[in-house]
C-alpha cells in the first residue's frame, strides 16, 4: 500500500492479526517496508504499537508472533465482603442521564447540551493561550483565583437591588463543579442525620450529595409556579431544618421558574425561621423566554447561598462553579471543600476566566437563547403530533428539559426498554423525586444532539407506548 502511515499499517496488521491463528508468525520487517513502501522506523513504530496492545509478541532472534489469547480466569473478591462490611446506604454508580450512548441512538435522557450550543471557538483559543500562561506550573488559593471570585461577585452585583450591599470577590468559592459544592454545602451546613427541606421533583445529584452525607430530605411538593409556600413553612415548623435547597430559576428536571410572589415568600419564610435557602442557579445561561432571576439578589443577611456553575455553559470538561456565601457559613463550607478538593485547578479556573470575560461570550449567550427555543418547540411539537396522552404541565420558559406527565400506571421501565430497543434513549422521572413519585413522568432533554430526529424521537416513543399497552 503506497504511502500507508504507521496508523494505517496498525490496522492492516490488527485486521490481519484477527484472522491468524495463536503463533503465527508475521512478516518480517523487511517483508513489510517492501510491501507498504514504508520505513523501517514507521514499520517499528506500528509493531510497538500492536505489542503494547497485546496483540502481539517479539521473540528476540526469532521475529514476531500473533500472541495467544490470555485465559480467562475468574477471581474470588469475597474477602472484600468482610472489609467492606454493609453500607450505610446503597447509591447509584452511574445515573441514567450520564450513560454514553451509540451514535445511533436518539438521545433525550442526558443532562448536557449539545456541543453544537458550546462556545468551542471560545474555550479552545482560552485553552490554548492559557497553555503558555504560568497557571499551568501554580497552584491556587483554596477560595479560587481572585479574578474569577471577582467575575462570580460582580456578575451577582449587577442584579442586587438598590440600597443592598452587593457581594464581593471575598464572599466567593470557587469550586470543582457544582456537585462537589453540594457535598460541602449540606456537610457543613446540614450535617448527617439532620433534616433538609427540599422541592420535589428536584436534582437528582443533590439527591444523592444529601444520601452521601446522610441527610434527612424532607421533600416539599412544587408545582409551575414554585413550591408550596405554606407546606414550606409547616414543615420548617414540624421538622426544626434549618435549610431548604431549592431551583428558583428554571428548575432541573421541570423548567419551572418561581412567581415573585413565592420568591418573595420563600424569602420571608427563611428569614423567620433563622434559616439557609441554598439557590442552586445551574441554568443561568439557559433562559429562553425569561432570565435568571437570583434570589441572592434580593437579600444581603447571609440567608441565601448562591450556587452558579459554569460546567454546561462553557463547556463540560471544564468543571467550575461559584458558590456566593457571607458570614460564618462560608469559613465552614471552605472548610470542608478543601478537606475534599484542597483547591481547583488554576489553568480550568483560568480557561473559565479567559472564555467569560470574551466578547464573544455575550454573543453566544445571545445565539443560544434562540437555539434552545427552536429546539424545545421542535420537541413539543414532535409530542403534540405523535404522543397526544403526554401532558405538558408548562412550556418552560428556560432550562434544557421537557417535564412530561404519562397516563397513570403506564410502566415506565418496560417503556423505557421498548425506547432503546428503538434507539431511542429517555429518562423516567422517578429519580428526581426524593421520595415517592407523584406520576409517571419523563425527563427529556431538548438541549442535545441531531434536534432534526425529534419528529422521529415522538413517533418511537408513541409506538413504545403502544407496545408496552397490549
Amino acid at each position: 500500500m503506497i504511502n500507508s502511515s504507521s496508523e494505517n499499517l496498525v490496522l492492516i496488521l490488527r485486521d490481519w492479526i484477527t484472522q491468524a491463528p495463536a503463533g503465527t508468525q508475521l512478516p518480517s520487517t523487511r517483508q513489510l517496508v517492501a510491501q507498504h513502501s514504508l520505513s523501517p522506523v514507521t514499520v517499528q513504530k506500528a509493531l510497538r504499537t500492536l505489542i503494547a496492545q497485546g496483540l502481539i509478541e517479539s521473540r528476540p532472534g526469532i521475529g514476531t508472533f500473533v500472541r495467544a489469547a490470555p485465559i480467562a480466569r475468574p477471581y474470588d473478591y469475597g474477602w472484600q465482603t468482610a472489609a467492606l462490611g454493609i453500607p450505610r446506604q446503597k447509591l447509584p454508580q452511574v445515573h441514567a442521564s450520564q450513560r454514553t450512548l451509540p451514535n445511533d441512538f436518539i438521545t433525550l435522557h442526558s443532562g448536557y447540551p449539545d456541543r453544537e450550543l458550546l462556545p468551542e471557538r471560545l474555550v479552545k483559543a482560552a485553552f490554548s493561550r492559557v497553555a503558555r500562561s504560568e497557571s499551568v506550573l501554580q497552584r491556587t488559593e483554596p477560595a479560587g483565583l481572585p479574578e474569577l471570585q471577582s467575575w462570580f461577585a460582580q456578575e451577582l452585583a449587577e442584579q442586587t437591588l438598590p440600597g443592598l450591599s452587593a457581594p464581593t470577590a471575598r464572599d466567593v468559592i470557587v469550586l470543582p463543579g457544582s456537585q462537589s459544592g453540594l457535598g460541602s454545602i449540606f456537610r457543613a451546613l446540614v450535617g448527617e442525620g439532620h433534616p433538609m427541606l427540599i422541592e420535589s421533583p428536584t436534582y437528582w445529584g443533590a439527591i444523592l450529595a444529601a444520601a452521601q452525607v446522610g441527610v434527612n430530605l424532607i421533600p416539599i411538593p412544587a408545582g409551575p409556579h414554585g413550591p408550596d409556600t405554606q407546606e414550606l413553612d409547616r414543615a420548617f415548623e414540624r421538622t426544626g431544618a434549618r435549610a431548604f435547597y431549592a431551583h428558583p430559576n428554571f428548575a432541573n428536571p421541570t423548567g419551572v421558574q418561581w412567581s415573585p410572589e413565592v420568591s418573595e415568600r420563600v424569602l420571608e419564610i427563611v428569614k423567620k425561621r433563622g434559616a439557609f435557602l441554598i439557590e442552586d442557579d445551574w441554568a443561568k445561561d439557559f433562559g429562553v423566554n425569561a432570565d435568571s432571576s437570583a434570589l441572592a439578589a434580593r437579600e444581603d443577611s447571609g440567608h441565601v447561598i448562591y450556587l452558579r456553575s459554569l460546567t454546561k455553559s462553557v463547556s463540560p470538561a471544564v468543571r467550575v462553579a461559584g458558590l456566593i456565601v457571607r458570614g460564618p457559613a462560608r469559613e465552614r463550607i471552605l472548610a470542608d471543600n478543601q478537606a475534599q478538593s484542597m483547591y481547583v485547578s488554576g489553568p480550568l479556573q483560568a480557561v473559565a476566566l479567559d472564555v467569560v470575560s470574551q466578547p464573544g461570550w455575550r454573543t453566544h449567550l445571545r445565539s443560544l437563547r434562540q437555539q434552545l427555543e427552536n429546539r424545545r418547540d421542535l420537541l413539543i411539537d414532535a409530542l403534540a403530533r405523535h404522543v397526544p396522552e403526554a401532558h405538558l404541565q408548562q412550556i418552560p420558559p428556560g432550562g434544557l428539559n421537557l417535564w412530561v406527565q404519562l397516563p397513570d400506571g403506564t410502566d415506565l421501565r418496560r417503556l423505557e426498554r421498548e425506547c432503546e430497543a428503538r434507539r431511542l434513549a429517555i429518562a423516567p422521572g422517578a429519580t428526581w423525586f426524593p421520595a415517592e413519585e407523584s406520576g409517571q413522568y419523563l425527563r427529556l432533554n431538548y438541549s442535545g444532539p441531531n434536534p432534526g430526529a425529534f419528529d422521529e424521537a415522538g413517533r418511537i416513543l408513541a409506538e413504545a407506548l403502544q407496545a408496552i399497552s397490549r
